[in-house]
């Protein structure tokens, strides 16, 4: 990667305790976030040099984030630039720390009493804290971050931002908690910051998100634990029990890559009856690469060559590798049934309806002999969608994106409420 120097550093916008940002002199609109070696707790009460940890952090930050662009997330991530620092869109910070919790620990427990650890959160529980260190980042309440109507890069701080974050922080963590399942780690609870674009004024993730950031326990057990909490609870600070620190952070930041990579491959075939319905079914193959899901095209008729269809079934059969068949078949639909009949992969009907038959023809993808379990799903975009959570169900790089889609629309749907309230004033 290309040395810090090569990107002509500008000021320093801020620097914390863990990183300093920098502005980019010939890249307006991006900084740099440069990780640093010191490991705090306590607000930095307590703070300590970890050699290697802005590496071991910035390593982590990195796939974090990138795991969460692929799904379809808006972060402020760009790109990973050395070994310790990352390029990312220049935002101003919201001053609030979002916590996500699945399982009850730590600092809930002090403050309600009664609850014992290891009460498990569904849906999760959501709490705000405001970044002020000399109040030990109080707890804040929806109301209170209304009322403090923080105005950031132009964008004033309302219920439908409040809304966006909240959502938004829900889904980034059980993206996280999907990823780290396939691990057998547990994601107990996780802290997030937002920021604003100074270019789009659109609420993006920002900040970081690596080691210190969460609570992670191994197959559950929080003896096993390997997140910052290790360090809190050091009763001394020697430098073995920072060599035990350091290995657990090295440990997560290792694990942390294969939250990248995708368990074996499933695959979509689309059967088609005839060439004509070409457009429908690259609509299907379109959708599915969204999806990251290859997607294959044939041509063959249940009607005229029987024969010929049950040969492909077994040609995808014989391989091993999941798959979900769609047949697309207009008129009369013996595709999907002679396929549902015949193979015990999942078969969508994803009939194309023509403006003259449509309404009589769909019944052949409907009504089924006994026996038969095949779907029936009109739109293409759908049929890839259903088949995509077909996948998701064993894939957690599919699900992350599916999640992620739901966010998305949700979003979308808020911001057009608030516009078309605007206009309405």
């Amino acid at each position: 990667m290309a040395s810090a120097a090569e990107l002509k550093i500008g000021q320093k916008l801020n620097e914390g305790k863990t990183k300093q940002i920098f502005e980019l002199a010939e890249q307006p609109g991006l900084v740099l976030v440069q990780s640093k070696d010191q490991i705090t707790a306590g607000n930095a009460v307590r703070k300590d040099q970890m050699e290697g940890k802005a590496a071991i952090a910035n390593k982590t930050t990195s796939c974090v984030f990138k795991l969460l662009q692929e799904s379809g997330v808006k972060t402020a991530f760009m790109k990973q630039h050395s070994d310790t620092a990352f390029i990312a869109a220049h935002c101003e910070m919201i001053p609030i720390e979002w916590v996500c919790r699945r399982v009850a620990t730590g600092s809930f427990l002090k403050r309600n009493p009664g609850v014992k650890e290891g009460f498990r959160f569904s849906p999760l529980k959501m709490e705000m804290f405001f970044k002020d260190d000399a109040n030990n980042d109080p707890q804040w309440s929806e109301e209170q971050l209304l009322e403090a109507k923080f105005c950031l890069a132009g964008l004033t701080i309302g219920q439908c931002e409040v809304d966006i974050m909240n959502r938004s922080t829900v889904a980034i963590f059980e993206i996280l908690e999907k990823a780290w399942a396939t691990q057998n780690c547990t994601l107990v609870d996780m802290k997030i910051e937002f920021g604003v674009d100074v270019k789009t004024q659109e609420i993006v993730l920002a900040d970081v998100i690596d080691n210190d950031s969460w609570r992670l326990w191994p197959a559950g057990d929080r003896s096993q634990q390997k997140d910052k909490q290790v360090y809190r609870d050091l009763k001394e600070v020697t430098p073995e029990a920072m060599q035990v620190v350091k290995r657990n952070f090295e440990w997560v930041s290792e694990r942390v890559k294969l939250l990248l990579e995708a368990p074996a491959s499933g695959r979509v075939v689309v059967l088609m009856g005839s060439t004509s319905d070409m457009a429908h079914c690259e609509k299907i193959k379109k959708a599915c690469s969204a999806y990251g899901i290859p997607c294959f095209l044939r041509v063959t008729s249940a009607h005229k060559g029987p024969d010929e269809t049950l040969r492909i079934k077994a040609e995808y059969e014989g391989d091993g590798v999941p798959t979900v068949f769609v047949a697309v078949a207009g008129r009369s639909n013996g595709l999907g049934p002679v396929m549902s009949g015949n193979t015990a992969y999942p078969v969508i009907n994803c009939p194309p309806i023509t403006p003259d038959w449509g309404a009589q023809d769909v019944w052949s993808s409907l009504r089924m002999p006994s026996g038969l379990g095949c779907s029936t799903i009109l739109s293409p975009e759908a049929a890839a969608q259903f088949a995509a959570q077909i996948f998701g169900l064993t894939d957690h790089l599919v699900w992350c994106k599916l999640r992620a889609s739901m966010l998305n629309t949700w979003v979308s749907l808020k911001l057009a409420d608030k516009k078309l309230q605007a206009c309405s004033i």
